[in-house]
This record gives structure tokens, sequence and C-alpha cells, in this order.
């Protein structure tokens, strides 16, 4: 049986390829003195140019010359010309190929390399197996084995024999992944994972298909399915901690590869791999049924509470009309008393007179009632009304509290115990509250309404440590066994041996690389001077557009970024737009970047051998449409095959290195200079409606109304591609998500700067963000609000003293530095995702001694970065400019993703995400193709004599889409219209 191939066609092609420009040929190949000294021994012309050829092959890419070895012309002509020798000669080299193997031996022998044979080859496969053990990504593996060959000086055999390696390297590191698991399993561990095959008798669904439903919608009832679900993942009892023997990326591949098959596609598997694949997909799926049951409960008492707000609302503003009433009685009573005062007249007798003769007794009586009714706890505080929830908590909340193991940090050990003193209750049926129950945890705002004349109040007790449990789970002062999102904090972090050998070989990749103390003290000593600078600037009135006044500062707003003069040449330009439909647009694209071979098959790691098939998938998510109202506008195209094509070749490592493919064919286009050098980038959210079954997933943020929704954050460069976008919560901070899109895009792109609105920053992420190398550079709102910070008190700095808030706490910095430390390193690392820890550092009410240091070290650098917001105006034009194009994205992804009026309507989170991704995927292309046909318009204007303005270049937009046709029937034309090399006709030009 053949082995399965690892590498696409231009993988191959990359592993072990020969360079052919002048620059790499020159890096790789100047021969040395004692090089051409050998070659000249050579007798004739043929086999000096040969054995020199031999012997630049053998130091780079490292391979032996064989009859199949294909040579680039651009190499030969180079190697030639150094040795004055015809090019020509190479076509009489090696016609005996004992020459050839007789010149390789000796070259081998000069380099101190050795034959790969076949006790190399054993010896590959036995290193590339601890690899496998790792991943199984082809191109990673043979890159690896490559690698191993160069350090042993071992001349490589060909691609096809290092991959055949890798090939069996990973057979064998999955069977031995299939033995870990296997040999922790028993027989009655095998007998229920065979079990979750079986089809459920009150459903047509398998066991395991039931298991891996999302919940439905935020209520007590969703609520009680879902713990079911986790309850009988417990229930089977296997060897959880089995999983820790498997590196994370192989149990993961493990379970997205089962959950991609169907129950009766894993029945057919061998045993070793069929238990193996479902005891993945069981860890993988009971951590995400408890970070689950965790959101719902979140959800859930963020509703009651956000209700009860509402219900507040509503009763302040029914009470209007009795609250005037009750003014205007009152105000005749204090009438009556002020004139009593004034004619010297008995008070009391003026009250009695006052009510007789216009107030009246009952109306006083009922408005005294009134009065204590509108002063009630209910109306004044609306945590009152959350009492009419109790009985909605009641139907989930033993069973929620009884299926989770918490366990806490010394913060939180007052609230666990009130947790297991509220199961207790709940195991004994007990209605009162113990008098010995811990109460620590309950903060003032509480108090009223959980300690009543009569006692503890057990509901208002109970929904306190539920509100509290939500807040210290957040934070991570609390944590759940089995959770993927809501560990122990210290879990999430590099080990602390390690980070200690790092920073002790001088090795952390920070900007600070030793960790060393002068570090901060470089920081505030350079915090002192421009701090001096610009206060001696502002005293002087010369800092440019700005004006700081006792009552605080006044920026001028920035002149239009636009110029009106530039408006003839972008109306011209996209005027000779083609006009194409989305099919056709993405058809040339790919047939330029090949971007499609990235949409791997899940199991045999090949590209779709339907591309049309692949892209019409790729279509339905980008527009919003989905695979039903896809197969109905495609002629030929069922559901069946777009699922099927879904399921095995679109996941979101598939997207992202498909969307790396564009952003980097953009990056490196010429035309894109006129926009920037990549170095900078911006971000923003987007938010879409979620509705129809998404509506139960989706979160409510007041700054956009009632509705539910979700978020895209989206990562823009400054030359407009967007290279990075993740599905969020609206209810999250933009800042939150701002690291990862830097961190994790697989684009070539090496972003220095990045700029996001005012929700985009806090002090965590200043500090984070310097410390791993950008610059921040946020355009915050009401600046005048935000407070500068001092390392001392300094009375010098008096024209600066309405703008600042205090002094840096240096001394916090100092005790945790190298916690702080350690966790930015686990963020470069990889360790742990940025977004991950900026969510647990800003959730409320956490204040460790970390999250507090990190915010000291925050506000260093956002009053480094303000006051240079003070003195540049070219950086505030700077991050104007660059928001801006984040917001033109914004407009094009709107006008994309137009199906369906907009609205995420997938309950999966999973097709949620993969909306997002093809969403960005299409953006991503369109600034492709805009891009290429804005240069070949400016080109052609040229040609004709209608040459533009260099400085107006910058003007123009790859975001356009009047010219596309994003609507109506789907169709793929068999082949790529446009030959390579060729271009669509732009259309008639027209004079500015």
């Amino acid at each position: 049986m053949a082995l399965r191939s690892l590498l696409t066609t231009a993988e191959r092609g990359q592993v072990l390829e020969i360079p052919t420009g002048t620059e790499d040929l020159a890096a790789h190949y100047t021969l040395s003195e004692a090089d051409m000294s050998l070659i000249r021994q050579r007798r004739a012309d043929a086999n000096r140019l040969g054995f020199a050829i031999q012997l630049c092959l053998l130091r780079h890419p490292g391979i032996a010359l064989t009859d199949d070895t294909e040579v680039p012309t651009e190499m030969i002509d180079w190697v030639a010309a150094r040795l004055t020798i015809s090019a020509e000669a190479w076509d009489e080299y090696g016609t005996r190929g004992e020459t050839r193997q007789e010149h390789g031996r000796e070259l081998r022998a000069y380099l101190g390399m050795s034959a790969f044979g076949i006790a190399e080859f054993r010896q590959l496969v036995e290193h590339v197996g601890e690899v496998a053990a790792q991943t199984d990504k082809g191109l990673v593996l043979v890159e690896g084995a490559r690698d191993f060959l160069r350090s042993r000086k071992v001349a490589s055999p060909g691609v096809g024999i290092i991959e055949r390696a890798c090939a069996q390297a990973l057979t064998r590191a999955n069977r031995r992944i299939y033995a870990i698991l296997g040999d922790q399993l028993s027989g009655e561990h095998r007998g229920r994972l065979d079990g979750l095959l079986l089809r459920r008798t009150d459903s047509s669904l398998t066991e395991i298909g039931w298991l891996r439903q999302a919940p439905l919608r935020p209520n007590a009832r969703a609520m009680n399915e879902h713990i079911d679900r986790l309850t009988a993942w417990r229930a089977l009892c296997l060897p959880w901690d089995a999983g820790k023997l498997v590196h994370r990326n192989r149990l993961l591949k493990l379970a997205r590869e089962g959950a991609s098959m169907t129950a009766a596609d894993l029945a057919k598997f061998e045993p070793g791999r069929r238990y193996a694949t479902l005891f993945a997909m069981s860890v993988e799926s009971m951590a995400t049924v408890t970070d689950e049951v965790i959101d719902l409960h979140d959800r859930i008492i963020g509703r009651i509470i956000r209700t009860a707000r509402n219900k507040q609302n509503q009763n302040t503003l029914a009470s209007r009309a009795t609250v005037a009433a009750m003014m205007r009685l009152h105000s005749k009573l204090g009438d009556a008393l002020i004139a009593a005062k004034e004619n010297g007249e008995d008070p009391f007798a003026a009250i009695d007179t006052a009510i007789d003769t216009a107030i009246g007794w009952e109306s006083l009586a009922e408005s005294i009632a009134q009065a204590k009714e509108l002063t009630r706890p209910a109306l004044e505080d609306h945590l009152a009304l959350v009492s009419a929830h109790f009985t909605t908590l009641r139907r989930y909340t033993p069973a929620f509290l009884a299926v989770l193991d918490l366990q806490a940090a010394p913060a939180a050990q007052d609230l666990l115990a009130a947790i297991k003193v509220i199961r207790t209750m709940n195991t004994s049926g007990a209605r009162k509250v113990p008098e010995d129950a811990p109460t620590s945890f309950i903060r003032a705002r509480w108090k009223p309404l959980v300690f009543a004349e009569n006692g503890t109040d057990r509901g208002f007790y109970e929904f306190c440590a539920l509100a509290e449990l939500k807040n210290a789970l957040r934070s991570g002062d609390m944590w759940v066994t089995g959770s993927r999102q809501f560990r122990d904090f210290d879990d999430y972090l590099l080990a602390g041996s390690d980070y200690t050998l790092m920073k002790s070989a001088g090795e952390l990749p920070l900007a600070t690389a030793t960790g060393g103390e002068h570090y901060l003290q470089d920081r505030l000593a350079l915090l002192s001077e421009r701090l001096h600078q610009v206060n001696t600037l502002a005293s002087r009135d010369e800092l440019p557009g700005v004006l700081i006044t006792a009552s605080g500062v006044k920026i001028t707003p920035l002149e239009t970024i636009v110029p009106q003069h530039a408006q003839p040449l972008i109306d011209q330009a996209s005027a000779m737009f083609p006009r194409i439909r989305i099919t056709d647009l993405l058809m040339e694209v790919d047939g330029w970047t090949g971007f499609t071979r990235h949409f791997t098959n899940l199991k045999s790691g090949q590209p779709s051998k339907d591309k049309q098939l692949l892209l019409t998938a790729i279509l339905a998510d980008g527009i919003n449409l989905g695979l039903t109202k896809m197969s109905e506008s495609c002629t030929g195209v069922t559901y069946a095959q777009l699922d099927r094509q879904q399921a095995s070749h679109i996941r979101d490592e598939t997207y992202s290195a498909a969307l790396a493919e564009l952003v980097n064919a953009q990056h490196a286009h010429p035309f894109g200079t006129h926009w920037g050098d990549g170095s900078t980038s911006s971000s923003d959210g987007q938010r879409f409606r979620a509705g129809s079954h998404a509506e139960s997933t989706g979160h409510v943020n007041p700054k956009y109304g009632a509705e539910p929704g979700r978020m895209i954050y989206t990562h823009v460069s400054d030359k407009y591609s967007p290279f990075h976008s993740k599905l969020i919560n609206v209810g999250d901070r933009d800042a939150t998500y701002v690291l990862d899109g830097l961190l994790y895009h697989e684009s070539d792109l090496a972003i220095q700067e990045h700029y996001t609105d005012t929700a985009g920053f806090t002090d965590h992420l200043f500090a984070l963000m310097h410390l791993l190398g950008y610059r921040f550079a946020p355009r915050i709102r009401n600046i005048g609000d935000t407070r500068l910070y001092t390392p001392t008190n300094n009375a010098e700095l008096s024209t600066l003293a309405p703008l600042i808030g205090g002094t840096i706490n240096t001394q916090t910095i100092t005790a945790h530095w190298d916690e702080i430390l350690r966790l930015a390193t686990s963020i470069k690392t990889g360790t742990v995702t940025a977004s991950l820890m900026m969510r647990k550092l800003g959730a409320y009410p956490r204040q460790n001694g970390l999250a507090t240091a990190l915010r000291e070290l925050g506000k260093l650098e956002r009053t480094l970065f303000l006051l240079d917001w003070l003195q540049d105006p070219d950086l505030r034009r700077k991050v104007t400019a660059g928001l801006n194009k984040g917001e033109a994205r914004n407009t094009l992804a709107r006008a994309v993703f137009f199906n369906r009026l907009g609205e995420i309507r997938d309950r999966s989170f999973e097709q949620q995400r993969y909306r997002a991704s093809g969403l960005n995927l299409l953006t991503a292309a369109i600034v492709l193709w805009n891009t290429v046909y804005l240069d070949r318009t400016i080109t052609t204007l040229t040609q004709e004599g209608n040459a533009a303005d260099p400085e107006l270049l910058r003007f123009l937009s790859p975001l356009g889409w009047e010219h596309i046709n994003l609507t109506g029937d789907y169709t793929w034309p068999r082949t790529n219209k446009i030959k390579p090399g060729k271009y669509r006709p732009l259309r008639r030009s027209t004079k500015p």
C-alpha cells in the first residue's frame, strides 16, 4: 500500500528549494579560495562547472546531485560566471554517471559530509518520530527532517525519500499514541466508549451526538440538560489524566478528526484507533461542556440582574406622575411653614389650616403611604428585584453546584466555604442559613438584602454567592477541575523552572531580554525626562494644537484625512475597474496565489480534489448564505457535497493559512507601498446581530441596545489587508483581544506599531504591549480625563498639574517584576493565549499583586504615550488614518455579509467562527484583487498620458465593491478564464 503524501506540490518544491535570486545566490554560493583551488584541479570546463555546482548544492540546500535533480538555469549561469566558463558546459557534465558519483564522494570528504543510506534512513525515522508525537503537519515534519540531516552533515536525498521517512515516522507515532491511550483503558472503559456510538432509545441521535450538542438558550431547562450531559460524561469514569500523556496538539487533532466523522465511520476504525479517538473526543467534549455550563450560569445571572435593572427603570418612569403629585402636596406644606415663620404664627396651627383647606388629611395619608412605597429597597436598588427570579435559579442551582469540582485561591476560600454550606443545605433540605455560615464575601451593596430583620435571607445569600462565584471564576480566584477556560491561574503560565532557565540564559523573548532591574530604572528616567520636556513646552504654549489649562486639555481636531483634490482620481480609478462576479474574483485570486491548497483534508492532508466545490463552501460562509441556501443557488451542487467538503477541509487552521497566503500576496505587491510598509496596523470590533437559532447564544451589550449579538474583532494592516479576525462576545472589552491578532497571525507582516480606539486599551495592555515589543498608540476619547502619572511627587510640573493623577507605585512593580516577566514570556511563547490572560487580569474583583503591578507598569507606559500624543500631531494624524482604514474595511465586510439580513444565525459556535473566518477571507481576496487592478489602472492612465500625482496615490483604497456582483446565482467557470500572467481589460478611462 502506498504511503500517504505529506506535502502539497508547492510545499514539496520549497523544502529543498535551490535559490535563484542574485542576492541569495551570492549569500549561499560564494566560493572561497580553497574551493576554487579544488575546482581548478578538474581538467575540462564541464567537469569544473559540474564539480562546482555539486559543491554548492551540498552546501545549500544540502542535497546530492542525482539524475532527477533539476538545477535552475539562474544557478548554472551564476556559478559559470564565477568560474569564467560557458554555462553551456553544463550540458556535457555527467554523461558518465561514474564521474558524477566520484565527484560526489570527493566533495563529501572535502565538506566532512556522509552519504544517505539505510542507517541514516532509520535514524531519520527515529528523530522525526519524536517530532511527530507533537504535530502531524507534513511541512513541519519534513523541514525538521531536513534540518536534522543538515545538523548531522548528511547529504539529503530527494524530497520523496525524506517524505517517505516522515510518513513512516508519523504512522509509528500514531500507533504509539493509540497504544499509550489504549493501555490506560480497561475492558469496562472500552465498553463505555463503544456505547457512545449507539443510538439513544428516545432520540434519533447517537449517545455521543447528544453529549456533544451545544446548549439551546440560557435558561434553567437548557442548563439542566447540559448538566445532565456533564454528569453523563463523568459517569463514564474514564482515566481522564491519561490525556496528559499525549501532546495537546495530537490529542486535539484526534478529537477534531473524530468530530468530523459519523458514528458509523468511527465504528469501522480498527480498535486501537477507535478507542484512542473516542477517548480524545471524550476529554475535549467534557472540558467543553464544563465551560459551557459555567458560561450558561454566567449568562443567566447576568440576564437576571439586567432584567431587574430594567424593571427598576420602568418603575421609576411609571412613578413620575405620583412623585410630581407628592412634590406639589409637600410644597404646599412647605409654603405654609415658611409663611408661619415669617408672620410669627404657630407652625402647627398653620399646618392644620393648610391640611384642612388645601390638602386634606386623606390626601396627606395617601401621599405618605406612596412615599414609603417609593422608598422601599426594591425601588432604591435594582438588586432587590432579583428575588422574583429565585424560583428560576432553584430549578438548576442545586445540580449546578453539585456537578462542579470547585477549587479556590486563599482570597476566595470564604466564598468556597459558602458554596459548601449551600450544597449541604440543598442536600439536607434545610431552609435556614446556619448562623456560622461564611459572610465575609458579601459586599456592602448586598448586606441590606442578605441580612434581614429576622436573620439571614436564604434567597439573597444564595444569589449573592452565585453572583460572586461568577466573578471569582472569571478572575481566576476560583477554578474548576476539568475545565479548559477556568483552570488554576498558575497552570496557564510557563513552568517556573523553564522561566528561570530562560531568564538566566538571557533568552526571554521580551523587550527586556534579561529582565534586569536597570530596565525599569531606565524607563522611569525616560518618563521623568519626558514629563519635564512636555511641561516646559506647555508652559510656553508650544505644544502643536494643544492647549492645557486649569480645567483640562483641549486638542485641535485634525484636518480631513482625504483631501478634496484627491477625489477626482479616486472616482476615475474606481470607474475603470472591470465588473466581475464574486465567483470569478475568487477563481482569479486563487489562480494568482493558490490559497485553496491550504484547505487540506483532515485525514489525508491533501488539498481538495474539487476546487470549485471548496470555493462554494467558503463563499457560503463569507456571504452568510449557509450551505443549504448555497446548494439551492448553485447548479449541480447538493447540500451533502458541501457538508462533506466543509467537514473535511474547512477548519480554523486552514482558514488561517489561506488568509495568510492572501495577505502575503497583497503585502508583497509593489502598489501596496503607497499605503505603508506593513509595519503598522489597527484593530476594531464589528457587531452583528444574533438571530434565529443563534439568538440564544448571543450576548447583550447596552452600548448596542437590548438585542443579542456577536462581535468580529479584526486586525487590519496599513496596506488594508485584514490579517486576523476572531469571533468574540459583544460584552467583552476590545482590549482583551488586541494581542491575539498581533501574536497569532500567520502572515509575513512584521507589525511594530498598533492602533485602537478607546475600547481597545487598558493599563494591563499598555504594559504587555511594550514588554512584547510593540508600540501601542490608541486614540483615546476624552483624553483630558485620562491621567498622567509621575515617578515621584514633583511640584515643578505646574503646567501639567491638572492632568496628573498621582504617582506610580514602583515598589509594587519591583516586588512582582519576575511574575510580570513570566506572564509576558508565557504569552509570547504561546504557553497561554493573550486574550485569556487579559480576561483573567481584568476581571472584577481580582486585585492580586500581579494584576496591580502590571497596572502600575501600564500607567508608566500610558503616560509616555500620552506625552508623545500631546507633543506630536503627526502621531495623532497617523493613528486617525490607521483607524479609518479599519472602519472602511468594516463597511466592506458589512456589504459582503449581506445574506440573512446580515445576522449570525448558526447555533454552533464552530459554525459562527467559520462565518467570521469566511467573511475575512473574502474581504482579503477583494483587497488583493483591487490592489492588483488599482496598479493596472494607474499604469494605464500613465501610458495614456494622464499620469496621476504620486502624492495622491496613497489616498486610493482597495476596499471598493461597487464593481463586484455579490448577489444572484453563484456559478463557476469550468476553468479560470484568465490565463496565467493575463488580466481582465479595464473599462474605458476618463480624464478627471
